[in-house]
């Protein structure tokens, strides 16, 4: 039965020789088709191309679900243009931080600077930047280029420098000026009462900085100041008191005696920085009370708080010079006390409440 079957599909040799022979015919029928087909030798090549990689992101296509992982593999890894010699993205962004040992400082967190108070933090660029700017301006004084309308009061005879007032009625760019002074007045003086809208505000200018400021504001009366009392002579110097019964070594023919000196009781009043100042109760009437005045540490003892207050007497009030006398003092400090004692050449100068202002 096996052999009848391959006999049936086994075509003649001489057949087989001629369709060898002659070319392949084709017809429209499927079956022939299929028949030349099987007669053919078919080679299927695979042909495999790489896509070019895109490190740009010009062609950023959103992946979701599996499409993700259809990526060709090429995509995915970076070229070795981009990578060192350890294999390294040597394009990609890198992040670095300053960090700290902790040992139980004082001020790990936060430095104070010992000259302008201001709290910074070491290590921190932007804190040391700023820090270093205000550290500036407050040593040195607040940077001043000049304005066009300047209201000139006073011209010492210090090279360089002149006084100008500014009011509350002046441009903004003034006004703001004054504020940036008072902000490092406020780091001594303290802040929140050294400047209102009455104001009258004196800027000395020396070397394009602002090195010194007075506010000064009208006022009604004062009160003076009393005296120190016994112990202090004329000239202004502590007396000293000697001990009775000093003490005496003798040895032989030589005697020493110790003296043990004595300071006056009013001397810890004045001396001690407390801030209590005693006055009388009767007041006497004044014109300007110098609210606050200021001047930057690398320009005291020049006489600069001095030609201050003489620009103070001279413009104050329109039409005629103030007198020494109706100048008065808010509650001083030890250094303003000294310097309106030696201002108006006694120590028995005015003082004044901050609230009885002239409205």
């Amino acid at each position: 039965m096996q052999s009848k079957i391959n006999s049936f599909f086994k075509p003649p040799s001489s057949l087989s020789v001629e369709r060898s022979n002659s070319p392949p015919v084709f017809s429209d029928d499927e079956n022939d088709e299929l028949a030349t087909w099987e007669k053919r030798q078919h080679t299927i090549v695979n042909t495999y191309t790489r896509r070019p990689s895109n490190f740009n992101g010009n062609d950023k296509k959103k992946e979701s679900g599996d499409d993700k992982f259809d990526k060709p593999i090429s995509e995915t890894r970076v070229s070795r243009e981009e990578c060192g010699s350890n294999g390294r993205n040597l394009n990609k962004k890198r992040s670095y931080a300053q960090f700290h040992l902790e040992l139980g400082q004082s001020d790990f967190l936060l430095h104070a600077c010992l000259i302008c108070g201001v709290k910074y933090s070491p290590g921190d660029e932007a804190d040391e930047r700023n820090h270093s700017i205000f550290h500036k301006n407050f040593t040195l004084g607040v940077q001043f280029k000049g304005w066009r309308n300047e209201r000139v009061v006073h011209v010492p005879n210090v090279e360089r420098s002149r006084v100008i007032l500014v009011l509350d009625s002046d441009p903004l760019a003034q006004r703001n000026k004054v504020q940036e002074v008072v902000k490092m007045m406020e780091t001594e003086l303290g802040g929140g009462w050294i400047f209102h809208k009455l104001c009258k505000v004196y800027l000395f200018i020396s070397s394009q900085r602002i090195a010194g400021c007075l506010v000064a504001e009208p006022i009604k009366e004062a009160f003076e100041v009393l005296s120190y009392p016994v112990g202090e002579r004329q000239d202004g110097a502590i007396a000293k008191r000697r001990r009775s019964n000093p003490s005496k070594l003798q040895f032989g023919e030589i005697v020493l005696e110790r003296e043990v000196i004595k300071r006056a009781p009013s001397e810890v009043l004045h001396e001690n920085h407390t801030g209590v100042i005693l006055c009388k109760k009767e007041a006497v009437h004044a014109v300007c009370g110098i609210r606050a005045i200021w001047v930057t540490p690398s320009n005291r003892r020049k006489g600069i708080a001095t030609q201050l207050l003489e620009a103070v007497r001279k413009s104050f009030s329109k039409g005629y010079v103030t007198e020494k006398s109706q100048l008065a003092f808010s509650q001083p400090s030890s250094d303003g006390q000294a310097l309106a004692s030696n201002y108006i050449g006694t120590r028995s100068f005015l003082v004044y409440k901050t609230g009885n202002l002239c409205r």
